[in-house]
């Protein structure tokens, strides 16, 4: 299965991941891109983040 993941240490925080996929992303309090535990991501909503981030900060890694 492949998962989305953020290099946090590259994140600007910008919250274009949250607008596109807010059923996987979201910006936490701490000030830090959280990824919700999904037994399965939409991959178009996922893809949507990845082609829009401005950091170039996330992908997919198989698990």
């Amino acid at each position: 299965m492949k998962i989305p993941v953020v290099e946090l240490s590259e994140c600007t925080l910008c919250g274009i991941c949250e607008e596109v996929a807010p059923s996987v992303f979201r910006i936490a309090d701490a000030g830090f891109v959280v990824i919700t535990e999904l037994s399965n991501y939409p991959e178009n909503d996922v893809e949507e983040a990845i082609k829009n981030c401005p950091a170039d900060c996330i992908y997919w890694e198989e698990e």
